[in-house]
């Protein structure tokens, strides 16, 4: 099951604008509300994934 985050987002002069109300540091852009998501969700995905090498395993965990 993927993890929910709030989106928090505005319109700008030219592009929507958002970051993650659990993650602020997280922000982006986009020139529509379905780019603005992709980008936050690829922002986080760059972040989650920082300094992990190409071969790595994934174990879902209670916490």
């Amino acid at each position: 099951m993927p993890s929910m985050m709030t989106l928090v987002y505005w319109k700008g002069d030219k592009f929507w604008l958002g970051k993650l109300l659990e993650h602020p540091e997280i922000m982006t852009q986009g020139e529509t509300l379905n780019e603005l998501e992709r980008n936050i969700k690829e922002a986080f995905l760059l972040m989650a994934m920082d300094d992990v090498p190409e071969q790595y395993e994934t174990k879902m965990i209670a916490i």
